[in-house]
């Protein structure tokens, strides 16, 4: 699943790199409310790019930089320092 994840986010990070410069429309000259259609383009792929950059950081922050030693899902990993100092545990950075 977690393999499946991390392809298809490179897939749609490959997509809004490559269709970020509109290369199609290059020697247009068509212009929409005063400014040009190229402009437009941009203005609505950043829309769209931060949309997608915001799902991300919402599903899939830190996917595919999990080393193998660890268990990223378990409730350790998932604990604050805070409550791991709490705890009377030593890790992390001492307050």
């Amino acid at each position: 699943m977690r393999r499946t994840e991390l392809g298809g986010w490179i897939a749609v990070g490959i997509v809004l790199a490559a269709l970020a410069i509109p290369w199609f429309l290059w020697g247009s000259a068509t212009v929409v409310a005063g400014l040009p259609i190229w402009l437009w383009w941009h203005i609505g792929w950043m829309v769209l790019a931060s949309a997608v950059f915001w799902v991300f950081t919402q599903r899939a922050w830190g996917i595919g930089i999990e080393t193998g030693g660890r268990d990223t899902d378990s409730l350790e990993g998932n604990r604050t320092r805070t409550e791991r100092a709490r705890d009377g545990r030593p890790g992390g950075d001492s307050p």
